[in-house]
Formats: C-alpha cells, structure tokens, sequence
C-alpha cells in the first residue's frame, strides 16, 4: 500500500456549454445525436464480469417519437438478481479493502471522461432517451454528474479527515468501513446525473451495488456504464439489472446480505420498501441504512412587493424546463391580487413564445413527457380542469400523442386553495395558480405549509427584507430546499445540497457529505501506549 497522506484535485463545478450556433460543441452533439439515432443498441444485464442478453427484450423509444426504436434491452430473471448479488459480494472483498485514493482515482477519471470524450454522446444520448432538449441534458448529464463525482472525492477525504481527539497516553481514530452487505440502488428516468450518481456514491465508499434504473432511462444507462468501465471501475462492483421492478426489489430485499437502499422515485413506492424492510428485519445481518428522495409539490410564492418579471421567469422555467418532470419542478404558485394582471399578461406572452417539438431542434424549449402512461395522467388532469368549477385553465391545456407524448405547458388558475392540483404531484408541464388577497401575506403562507404533504423545493419572490424573513420562518419546515428570488429549481452540488422531508424523502442531501456519511459504518480504534497492570484506583488506598 501507497504511504503519504495524498490531496486530491480541489473539486470545481463544471462550466455550463452554451451550444450556440456554429459551435464546436453544438455540432459535436448534432453529430452524435444523428449517428445514435439511426444505430440500434443492445443493453443486456451486467453481472460481474458478464454481459448477459437474456432474449426477454423490451424496445427502447424516444417520448418525442415513440415508434422509433433506438435499441432494447434485457430483462431480468429471479435468478440473475441472485446472481448479480452473489457477484457483489465476492467483489466486496477485494473492492472494500482497495486503497481509498485509488477508488478516488477511477471516479475522478470518470469525471473527466464525462467533461471530455463523452460528454457529446451522453447528452445526445440523455436528449433522445428522455427528451431533453440541449441545455437541460447539457446541465443534468454532463455537467451534474462530473461535479457528484468530483466534489464526493473531495467529500470522501473530509470524510476520513474527520478523525477524534488524542492525547500523549491514547491515540484514536476513526475508520470509515463499507457497510457490511450490499447497497440497492434505484433510480430515475428524469436525471442522468441522479441515475449514476446513487450507485457510484455507495461504491466510491467502498460498497458494492446491485443497480436497477429506470426503464425509461436505459439508453443513457449505457453510456453511463462505458464511462464506468474505462474508468476502471472493477467488474462485480456496480451490477447492473432490468425487469420486473416487483421481482427484483423482492429478491433483494430477502436477502441477508442487504444493507442499504439508495433510492429515488415514488413516494408510494419508498414506502412500500421501507414497510418490506421493516417486515424483513430480522433476517438481515445488520440494519438497513434507508435513503430515499421521493416526490415534490414544489412552491412559488410572490409577495406584493416582488419584480413581475423575475416571479414570471421564476414560473416558466421552474414549471416548464424538462416539461415539469424534476422533483423540484415548481407546480404549484401563489401571486397577490395587485401582481396577477401583470404577471399573466407577462406569463402568457412568455409560454405562447416556447416552441414545442423534437430535442434535435435546438429552437425547442418544450419537448414530450417521458411514455404514455405519464401522458394519459396528466390529459387527465387537464381534462377534468376544464370541467370544474372552481379552476379555468388560461394558457395551454391541449396535447397529442400522434407522434410523441406532447403536452402543451398549461396554467391553471383557480379559486380554491385545496383545489387537486394544487395538492397532488402531477409531474408535468402543468402549473397551478391561486390568487390571494396582498393584505393575507401571512395567512398564504399558512396554506403553502399545510396544502401538500411533501416538502422537497420552494420559492418565495419579494424585494421587502421583512417579508422574506416571515416567510422563511414560517415555511422552514415546508421545503428541504428554499430559494429566495429565484426559482425552486437548479440545485448545484457543491452548493445547494438537495433533498426534502415530509413525504419527499429522508433529506440525506445529495451533492453533499452528508448523503456520503450514509454508506460508511464507523469503527473506533483505541490505542493505549501504556496499558495499565492492576485494577485498583487511586479511591480505594
């Protein structure tokens, strides 16, 4: 083993592409766009060393095109969930005990194949795969995920820095073990950076994975898992698996050996596990860490002191970026009687001005929601919106699956607090409004608190310092993530740990090293250099 106490590269975030015409990058990511859409790929499961096709084969379409194929993928039997967890935990033996700065090593070398040979073919690959356009798969694929696996190197050596006090007669330290077992990860379609990030923030700590993405996020999968490969992650250590997302949890959660879930998706669904786990708990070697970001009923609030124009930008792009399918995506917005004529005269010219259509045109600020049973939800909303009383949809509410899962971004206004899309995620292009009286400031921010039972992403626009001083008080407890004067989405590792409580999560903050402290089981080591001979004390001369 290496002697030295090694620093490692001091983590930057990464800078945003612009992607403007002519452009090195612009023509760098048409190119790989145009050759990945018209090859086939072929994603089997990765067990170990092994890539197994099992002929069990799904399609994989682009949203904004669902009948064209771009490849397909495996899926899973019970007994290669068994295996892929059997190939983990032999790997676990030689992973867990490699030296920390050579998994620093593979994982920053990542980061760097990322920010430069890959980043043209993962974004076109995130723009096809999930239907973002250029500059939300350029922020999200590329450069999220290069700034997690830069910024949890540096977070990991903090981590192990963090050692206890000692004294001329004692020196103590703290070891940093992988957690004994395996860790489950599940991940998202919506973000790439999220998909690669919660398997490899579990292995850079030593641990060994066993990773279930999104069936609607596959294509970029693989790309995330060549990076992997030629980064020298070792075979066995993140084991990749698609199926039946029932058979697969099942599986694992009946093993001995599991000792975590790293998860993000469905509220529903995080708790449907957290119950399993607890009915298995003592069957398990050791207690499960349960990490989890789930879902959000994300927040604007606009004080009659705010800028028209900074409330409506902080509307549009919170509400309608990636056709609302974040987590953190603004769906729901309370603007005071003086502000609203001037906020919907400025609302509707801004959403009437998108362009909507394929991310391959780069003039398209909308794109399609992510497959059709996504779709049908939200026409639903929409349609029954039309018909109540008490909501009038003003801008949008159209939408055509023809071709790919367009929904027009749509604003609803409404004249009951409780109405049911100000209360359920709906995880769409769709926003809802109600209007409240200037001088019910505080009694507003009682109903942002109380509408919805998440509390993941919130924002609060005013120029009036004693206002945003209410009312971060008040909703201190109503999101994990609060911005002032800005909108509610758009968290930057490094800088704005993300994640929520309430029903969205465990806000373990990722982009952080709290989320890290999650994946180590601490070991005290005392050393005494003078070790005492008989047990009487001084008392009992």
């Amino acid at each position: 083993m290496l002697k030295g106490f090694f620093h490692v590269p001091k983590a930057v975030n990464e800078p945003v592409k612009g992607y403007a015409p002519n452009s090195p990058e612009r023509a760098a990511v048409q190119a790989a766009y145009t050759s990945m859409w018209n090859a086939k790929i072929d994603v089997p499961l990765y067990i170990g060393s092994e890539e197994i096709k099992t002929g069990n084969t799904r399609n994989i379409t682009a949203p904004h095109d669902h009948k064209h194929v771009v490849g397909i993928y495996h899926l899973a039997e019970k007994q290669h969930i068994e295996k892929a967890i059997a190939n983990a935990l032999e790997s676990r033996k030689a992973w867990a005990n490699m030296a920390w700065e050579q998994r620093a090593a593979i994982f920053l070398k990542a980061a760097e194949l990322i920010a430069g040979p890959y980043r043209a073919r993962i974004n076109a690959a995130t723009m096809i795969g999930q239907s973002k356009n250029i500059h939300q798969a350029e922020i999200d694929a590329s450069c999220e995920l290069i700034d997690f696996l830069r910024y949890n190197v540096e977070f990991m050596t903090q981590i192990y820095n963090d050692q206890p006090k000692s004294d001329s007669t004692v020196w103590n330290r703290l070891e940093y073990r992988p957690l004994e077992g395996f860790v489950y990860a599940i991940t998202p379609f919506n973000f790439t950076a999220i998909a690669a990030n919660l398997p490899a923030s579990a292995a850079m700590m030593g641990n060994v994975v066993v990773w279930k993405p999104s069936d609607s996020q596959v294509f970029s999968t693989k790309i995330i898992l060549e990076v992997f490969k030629e980064a020298g992650v070792p075979d066995g250590v993140i084991n990749v698996v698609f199926g039946d997302a029932l058979m697969i949890t099942d599986t694992v959660l009946a093993s001995r050996d599991f000792a975590g879930i790293h998860f993000t998706g469905s509220t529903h669904v995080f708790k449907d596990i957290w119950a399993k786990i607890g009915a298995n708990i003592h069957n398990y070697k050791t207690y499960p860490r349960i990490v989890g970001e789930t879902g959000g009923k994300d927040f604007i609030i606009a004080h009659p002191s705010a800028n028209v124009k900074q409330v409506v930008t902080g509307i549009t792009r919170g509400a309608f970026e990636f056709q609302g399918q974040k987590c953190s995506a603004a769906s729901r917005a309370y603007i005071p009687q003086s502000l609203w004529p001037a906020v919907k005269e400025q609302l509707t010219a801004d959403v009437k001005s998108m362009k909507m259509g394929s991310p391959e045109d780069f003039g398209n600020f909308i794109t399609a929601v992510i497959h059709e049973g996504s779709f049908d939800k939200l026409a639903s909303y929409i349609d029954q919106a039309k018909k109540d009383a008490d909501a009038e949809i003003i801008i949008g509410g159209n939408y055509d699956k023809s071709v790919g899962y367009f929904i027009e971004p749509t604003v609803i206004v409404t004249t009951n607090p409780k109405y049911t899309t100000m209360e359920t995620e709906l995880f769409g292009p769709v926003i809802t409004i109600y209007v409240y009286e200037d001088a019910k400031w505080e009694e507003t921010l009682e109903l942002v608190d109380t509408t919805s039972e998440y509390a993941l992403t919130g924002a609060v626009f005013s120029q009036d310092r004693y206002a945003i001083e209410v009312a971060t008080t008040k909703l201190q407890n109503a999101a994990g993530n609060f911005y002032i004067n800005d909108k509610p989405t758009g968290a930057v590792v490094g800088m704005q740990p993300f994640g929520g409580a309430r029903a969205s999560g465990t806000n373990d903050k990722a982009g952080s090293a709290l989320n890290l402290l999650r994946w180590v089981s601490p070991r005290t080591i005392k050393e005494t250099f003078v070790t005492p001979e008989d047990y009487r004390y001084p008392f009992l001369g």
